[in-house]
């Protein structure tokens, strides 16, 4: 019987567990996971209104409620945990599924001033990570820059750019939402430095941009020109030319002068973040132009423009986990087919799968292969790996660590907590926002 932990309960570990299971009628999974709840960036990254994505729980679920798979939350491994080394002899294989922790930085002056954050950490607030630790973002504000067009970007545009009609069915936490119905933003930049055809996000998002309620897309034709391929994008792969064909759409229709204006701005790279009385008031941008080569060239040209909120949303990116290898320039663990390499050497029965393997690229869906692959690997290995003594159920040796893991009935308490607030507020389902209301309400706590 071979005892496999997977470390972390997001899509790409739970797609390892259900692999697992499907290609081994014996094999036992615990899911561990930092964090009290499942579902990873599922739950925490996916936006609150869009349900349809967040469904994908129930698959997860299904995973997760398998005879054969045990999900272990609020267990930490690594540094202020258990160590990796000592997480190895308690199973026969680890397959870290750690995810990308943290975002890139734009590394220009005023980065850091009060007003300026990531947008992971806007996306925690809004989502009631219990780890979000910064508030008060649209307070005060009128005009917001996000930088960056990918999804993520798209994502808080539109969050800023919605009404509370939209946002109260959803089950954001009741201080963020209170927050956002409050909001005086007004008008929400959404700034690249390259071109339309460059846009890392996907057309179904960006769609989403034209059909709120109470926003306007506006766009600069002149700006979207600078674009070799605005004019005829029909050499470009499928998923670019509908971005394109979907802006150029909107750059012809006129205004409607609805209450709230997204703009999405091109060709403007960021070169300081501006401020006055210690907080942020503009963005400074330099224009750019195409390079032939792909790239964009400063043309010495600045642009300064006003904001009271800044979101940079140019990627994530992966942190070393105590105990494993670490390849600083990619972000990710050092991995031969998902095995864990170390020294050059493969490391028997250590494993990764999801963006601590391959770098943040990909949607969800990404996972499947990329979980398969490190499973057959991991398949391949069992008849060696299944020769080690380990204890008779890692549970046991995770409490004589002083670890009392949150099994799934404290997991449904959450569910049934969460549930019961919303209901108290008159919403539907409502998230627990912080880290002693998820562990009382695991614990059965009023």
């Amino acid at each position: 019987m071979l005892r496999v932990a997977v470390v972390g309960s997001g899509p790409s570990g739970v797609y390892c567990a259900q692999t697992l299971v499907q290609q081994d009628s014996t094999v036992l999974v615990d899911v561990l996971d930092r964090l009290p709840c499942p579902y990873g960036l599922v739950r925490y990254g996916v936006a609150p209104d869009h349900e349809k994505i967040k469904s994908l729980q129930n698959t997860l679920r299904t995973v997760l409620e398998h005879e054969r798979v045990r999900f272990l939350g609020g267990v930490q491994i690594g540094a202020g945990g258990v160590p990796a080394a000592r997480l190895r002899k308690m199973y026969h294989a680890v397959v870290y599924c750690v995810g990308a922790a943290t975002d890139r930085h734009l590394g220009i002056p005023g980065e850091d001033l009060p007003g300026s954050f990531s947008a992971t950490e806007f996306v925690s607030w809004y989502s009631a990570h219990p780890d979000a630790l910064a508030d008060g973002f649209v307070l005060g504000a009128r005009s917001a820059v996000v930088i960056g067009v990918g999804n993520v970007a798209v994502d808080v545009t539109r969050i800023l750019a919605r009404g509370a009609a939209e946002l109260s069915p959803t089950d954001m936490p009741h201080a963020a939402l209170t927050a956002l119905t409050a909001s005086r933003v007004g008008v929400v930049h959404m700034v690249g430095r390259r071109g339309p055809s460059q846009a890392r996000f996907t057309t179904k998002e960006l769609r989403e941009l034209g059909s709120l309620p109470d926003a306007e897309v506006s766009l600069d034709s002149d700006e979207l020109a600078l674009d070799p391929a605005y004019a005829d994008p029909s050499a470009l792969p499928a998923a670019q030319r509908r971005n394109v064909e979907v802006l150029r759409g909107w750059a012809a229709e006129p205004a409607k002068g609805l209450p709230r204006r997204i703009r999405l701005r091109f060709f403007l790279r960021p070169v300081e973040v501006l401020g006055d009385g210690g907080r942020v008031d503009a963005v400074r941008f330099e224009r750019t132009l195409p390079d032939g080569r792909g790239g964009v060239r400063g043309t010495g040209r600045y642009e300064d423009v006003e904001a009271q909120l800044v979101l940079r949303s140019v990627g994530y990116r992966g942190v070393p986990l105590e105990g494993l290898p670490f390849d600083p320039a990619t972000g990710t663990v050092p991995h031969l087919a998902g095995r864990v390499v170390r020294g050059g050497v493969v490391a028997p029965g250590e494993y990764v799968a999801g963006w601590i393997k391959r770098g943040p690229t990909g949607v969800i869906g990404t996972n499947r292969p990329c979980a398969k692959e490190t499973v057959l690997s991991l398949v391949e290995d069992a008849a060696v790996l299944v020769r080690m003594d380990v204890p008779d159920d890692p549970l046991t040796a995770l409490r004589d660590l002083g670890v009392e893991p949150v099994e799934w009935s404290g997991w449904r308490a959450i569910e049934r907590a969460e549930a019961e607030l919303g209901a108290s507020l008159g919403r539907r389902t409502v998230k627990l926002p912080d880290w002693e209301a998820l562990r009382a309400a695991a614990r059965g706590a009023s």
